[in-house]
């Protein structure tokens, strides 16, 4: 049924959506777990069980599994690398597996706690992993939209636990809270069924074998091409010449806070702060606690409540199927500069609009929520998963993707713990607070944060070599103050970038043109036929 490089017959498109399936199930978990405890933390039933935990007990044990989550990320780090992409998938599986059967079973307390934190493993395990094999194994201009697919299955996981959620609401009994903790380990099991079955990455395997050739048949099925076509030939030549550059640099946990020749250290740091300001966005306010903000805030019953938030994330899954075209065709960094705008311009009106208290700005205060989440999944939901990937170079990759979603995973924990007694003590002033923010997250991705899209991923490492001619050229450029304060990466990033969108629309171009004068040539045979005739 397989072999060394992956399921028999499954190449190209085909193969390339397996893999994406299983990476996308991964977030699927990712997002369901996010949104399943928003409704399992005002049951009656769960609350009985637990003995009636205060509100800070409650985002206590709530955000335990972002702790499991910052440490399953770790371990991940640490052995990701030796046990390649595919094993750090099925153990994450076999862990949310394990910390979902605790979960759904529990008696009191401490059980669901050690049950929330091993899902949290788990979870760190695949959001790690999972964008680093989808990039590794895609094309740069599809690298975009399949994490953008990704995500929009996270988002699919979060809607979905809140419907079952709201569906449970009117089953009375220990039902109500059980059957949510326990579904998602029907995805869990999926993960860990087919993923045996798949490759690992060209990449992977060209830097751990002792040959290139496993890893140049697995190209060749991605990219549905012999093994001898230019293209796969160019493609193993660039991974290789990437893997020599780098094996020349010290120790990989050494390589994460040295230079290395390619800013290997500040390349760490990037991905570290992006997917960190993911979460001083605010986001997890609406994704963990809608229910809450809208019955504290907002005055709703629990049934309301619930119902308002299952439309909310059903408007969140709408909204991503939009970035599946702009996360490739805007670019990383214009999206998270003007949706960091915006969330901060959204979030200054939900304040306002709570501090008033009426029927009519709580109805406005609901529009807002819907128009958060629209700027957050357009700017800073695919896009933050995907960069790390990318701008990361190939020998510190598993490690510093890992470690970057561990600073998500913290920064969620922070998020989390301190939004209830937040939103308690100090009211609408919570949402300024998130609000400021993401404005300042704004002004550091400008100043810092390069483009991107459009290059592949031994492109980008060439963005970090030293270039004193290209340097000096770019500061001949800066005419404007506000463009002088950019690392100059960054305009040598957009130097790039348009250099590639030349390129492939010369390319388009020629294509375009050899079809016309094929065309050209065959309608001149058939006159020249039908004159003759």
């Amino acid at each position: 049924m397989f072999d060394k490089t992956g399921l028999r017959g499954l190449k190209g498109a085909l193969l390339v959506a397996a893999i994406t399936s299983v990476c996308s199930s991964s977030f699927l978990l990712f997002g369901y777990d996010q949104g399943v405890m928003s409704g399992v933390v005002i049951s009656d039933y769960w609350l009985a069980e637990m003995g009636r935990p205060s509100t800070v007990m409650t985002s206590t044990i709530t955000a335990l599994y972002d702790v499991g989550a910052v440490f399953g990320a770790i371990i991940a780090a640490l052995t990701v690398e030796r046990m390649g992409r595919k094993g750090g998938l099925m153990v994450g599986a076999a862990l949310i597996i394990i910390g979902s059967a605790l979960m759904g079973s529990c008696v009191e307390r401490v059980q669901m706690i050690v049950g929330r934190i091993i899902t949290g493993l788990g979870i760190g395990f695949l959001t790690s992993v999972a964008p680093v094999y989808q990039s590794e194994i895609c094309l740069p201009s599809q690298r975009g939209w399949h994490v953008s697919c990704q995500l929009t299955t996270m988002l699919f996981g979060l809607m979905l636990a809140y419907w079952i959620n709201y569906a449970f609401y009117f089953q009375p009994g220990q039902i109500q809270w059980r059957f949510p903790l326990l579904f998602q380990a029907i995805f869990a099991i999926y993960v860990l069924i087919v993923t045996p079955f798949l490759p690992d990455t060209p990449r992977w395997l060209m830097l751990h074998d002792s040959s290139p050739e496993r890893g140049v048949m697995v190209l060749a099925k991605l990219r549905d091409k012999p093994e001898d076509d230019l293209d796969v030939q160019k493609e193993k030549s660039d991974i290789m010449t990437a893997i020599n550059i780098e094996a020349e640099e010290e120790g990989p946990w050494k390589s994460l806070f040295t230079d290395g020749g390619c800013a290997a250290n500040k390349r760490f740091f990037l991905a570290l702060g992006i997917q960190f300001m993911q979460q001083t966005s605010g986001i997890n306010i609406v994704s963990y606690y809608a229910p809450t903000l809208f019955t504290e805030s907002l005055g709703m019953s629990q049934e309301r409540a619930l119902f308002v938030g299952c439309f909310l994330q059903v408007w969140y899954i709408l909204a991503s199927l939009l970035t599946w075209y702009m996360i490739d065709a805007v670019g990383r960094r214009r999206l998270f500069i003007s949706m960091a705008i915006g969330m901060g311009v959204v979030l200054i009106c939900e304040a306002i609009t709570v501090a008033i208290g009426t029927q009519q700005s709580g109805i406005a205060a609901v529009f807002f929520v819907f128009a958060f989440e629209a700027c957050f999944t357009w700017g800073w939901m695919a896009t933050v998963w995907v960069y790390p990937a990318e701008i990361l170079p190939l020998k510190i990759r598993s490690k510093g993707a890992a470690l970057a979603a561990a600073a998500d995973f913290l920064g969620n924990f922070i998020v989390v713990e301190i939004t209830p007694p937040a939103l308690e003590n100090i009211g609408y002033k919570t949402y300024i607070i998130f609000a400021v923010f993401n404005l300042v997250a704004a002004i550091i991705v400008y100043c810092f944060y390069p483009e991107t899209a459009y290059l592949n991923l031994e492109s980008v490492d060439l963005l970090f070599l030293p270039d004193d001619d290209r340097d000096q050229d770019i500061e001949s450029k800066q005419k404007f103050y506000h463009k002088a304060i950019q690392w100059n990466v960054v305009p040598r990033a957009r130097m790039a970038v348009n250099e590639a969108k030349a390129k492939k629309k010369a390319g388009l171009a020629e294509t375009m043109g050899d079809i016309e004068r094929s065309d050209v040539k065959h309608d001149g045979e058939l006159n020249h036929v039908e004159f003759k005739g």
